[in-house]
Order: structure tokens, then C-alpha cells, then sequence
């Protein structure tokens, strides 16, 4: 099923869970791209230097369908699953959760390492304000000067967000629209064609957050 809108968070937050000498920092970020995550995830590796582990999950893209969960070395499952549970809980995409564990000297086994970076995790995301954003897909207008107060109505009506625009022989205009009013416009597009109007969509669909 087609995502229209989604839940992310806001800003960065922490959380921290202690359990027998052992600290668990949490840090959460949205996120939206693998790229932005390497580098989230290589300054707290490199702040953190000299922790035992740095367990993380994500999720992105409106449909959920890109995530991780990683362990760093911990017991299969125990600690990168229940992050990403935490992720999955609050019903969230485009974010990042990761947990240093500083190690206290006694073993909490599996269960109580999962018990731990799941309310690590937990409190770095009870932190954290949600935003609900709409899925939005790219467009690309192409037309002749004479369409333009024609295009602008569309532009009004549909609510597309003008990213850039080009003036040479003729008009290119680039933007995005709600994905779930994305069908309406391009019916509006070709009706305007079959009357007569110099105005095409030449690209469309991509989505685009």
C-alpha cells in the first residue's frame, strides 16, 4: 500500500540507561539518506572511542522498506532488534537510533542486553517531537510563455512547491506536489493539452520528501 504521509522526528535527542555499571547512550537522528548515516554513525565512533559497542537501526523511506539493525558485537539480535522495535513501535521513518554501551563489568546476558537497549532506545526517542510530513513526488512543467498565467493557476490549485525555474525559448518549471493530488494534476495537465494549451509534465513520479 502506498505511503501518502509519514512519521519522522524533528532533531537529534539522547537517552541513557544504566544497568549494572554498564551505560547505555542513546542517540537518535533523522535522517535521510545511508549517507547521512555513515557520518552520524563515524563521529559517535570516533567521540566514543573507547566504548565497547556501538549498536544502531534505522528505517528509511515513506514505505519502510530500507532498515538495518546491527549488533557491533553484541549477541545475535539482542541489541540492534530491539532498537529498531523502538523505531517501529512509534511508527517512524527516515530515523537513525544508535547506542554506545560502555561495559560495567558484569554480563546482563541476552535478555537483559536486549531489556537494555530497548529502553536506551526508548528514552532517546521519548525525547524526541514527531512530525507527521506528506510523501511528495517531483515534477517538471514545460510550456510557452503564453500558458503561464494558465500554469500558475495550476501551480495555485495543486499547491506544487517551486524548486527552480528556466526562461528560454520556452518555460521550464521544476517543483513537487503531494503525491496523493499527484494524479488530479496530471488529469488537469492533459485536459489543459486537449484545450489547446502549450504545457506538458515531461518528468513526474519520483518521489520526493
Amino acid at each position: 500500500m502506498q505511503a501518502f504521509s509519514y512519521r519522522t522526528i524533528q532533531q537529534p535527542t539522547q537517552g541513557l540507561y544504566k544497568e549494572k555499571g554498564s551505560k547505555f547512550l542513546a542517540f537518535a537522528y533523522p535522517v535521510s539518506s545511508e549517507a547521512a548515516i555513515k557520518e552520524h554513525l563515524d563521529a559517535l565512533r570516533k567521540e566514543y572511542f573507547d566504548a565497547r559497542h556501538h549498536c544502531y537501526a534505522w528505517m528509511l523511506g515513506p514505505d519502510k522498506q530500507r532498515f538495518r539493525a546491527a549488533d557491533d558485537g553484541e549477541p545475535n539480535h539482542s541489541a540492534g532488534d530491539p532498537i529498531l522495535g523502538q523505531i517501529r513501535s512509534r511508527d517512524l521513518t527516515d530515523v537513525m537510533v544508535v547506542v554506545v554501551r560502555y561495559f560495567g563489568g558484569i554480563k546482563l546476558g541476552v535478555g537483559g542486553l536486549i531489556s537494555a537497549y530497548r529502553l536506551a532506545a526508548e528514552d532517546a526517542l521519548q525525547q524526541a517531537v514527531v512530525d507527521t510530513r506528506e510523501v511528495r513526488a517531483a515534477v517538471t512543467l514545460q510550456y510557452d510563455y503564453g500558458a503561464t498565467p494558465e500554469v500558475m493557476r495550476v501551480v495555485k490549485e495543486f499547491d506544487v512547491a517551486i524548486t527552480a525555474q528556466e526562461y528560454t525559448d520556452g518555460c521550464v518549471l521544476r517543483g513537487t506536489v503531494a503525491l496523493q493530488t499527484h494524479p488530479a494534476l496530471v488529469a488537469k495537465i492533459d485536459l489543459l493539452r486537449a484545450l489547446g494549451v502549450g504545457v506538458a509534465l515531461l518528468e513526474t513520479g519520483a518521489p520526493a520528501s
